[in-house]
C-alpha cells in the first residue's frame, strides 16, 4: 500500500461514553436501540472527522446488530475507528459496550460498520486521505472492509 498522503487507522480511534439515563430507556429499563444508533453514528463522525479533517455526513449503517441489552444507570462505551476509505468515503467500524457501573462488569452490545462521505465548504464530495492499516488486525478489518465495499458496487450496478 501506498503510504503518501495516507494517514495511520489509529489516529482516528474515538471513545464515546454516554450515561443511560431514564429517557434513554424503553419499558423493559433498557437503552433503545434508535438512541444505541444515534451514538454510533455520533462516534463514526468523529473517527471520520478526525481522519478526514472536514465535514462527513453519513451515507450508509450496515451489519449492526444488538448482542445484549445496556440497562438504565448503565454505561454506553462506543469505540470507533476508520477501517477503510475510497476516494471520498470511509468505512467506520464502531464497537458498543455496556458497562453494568455498580459492578464494573463490561459485555459487547453491539457493532456497526457506518459509511461517512466527506463533503468540502459547497456541499460537494471532498477526497480523503487513505487509511493506513498497520497492526495485523487493522490489517484484517481493512481487507474485510474492502470486500463489503465491492459487495456493495457490485448489488448496486445490478440495480
Amino acid at each position: 500500500m501506498d503510504k503518501t498522503n495516507s494517514i495511520p487507522a489509529s489516529r482516528s480511534e474515538a471513545i464515546l461514553n454516554e450515561l443511560v439515563l431514564p429517557n434513554h430507556g424503553n419499558i423493559l429499563g433498557n437503552v433503545l436501540g434508535g438512541t444505541v444508533m444515534h451514538w454510533i453514528d455520533m462516534a463514526a463522525v468523529l473517527s471520520a472527522r478526525r481522519h478526514c479533517r472536514r465535514m462527513v455526513v453519513t451515507a450508509a449503517i450496515s451489519e449492526l446488530s444488538f448482542l445484549n441489552p445496556i440497562r438504565v444507570g448503565g454505561l454506553a462505551i462506543l469505540k470507533s475507528k476508520v477501517v477503510f476509505t475510497g476516494r471520498t468515503s470511509m468505512e467506520v467500524k464502531v464497537e458498543v459496550y455496556g458497562e453494568e457501573l455498580n459492578t464494573g462488569n463490561v459485555k459487547k452490545t453491539s457493532t456497526a460498520y457506518v459509511t461517512m462521505v466527506a463533503i468540502d465548504d459547497h456541499g460537494d464530495l471532498a477526497e480523503v486521505p487513505r487509511v493506513l492499516p498497520e497492526t495485523d488486525e487493522e490489517k484484517r478489518e481493512f481487507e474485510e472492509a474492502k470486500a463489503r465495499r465491492e459487495e456493495k458496487l457490485k448489488r448496486k450496478k445490478e440495480l
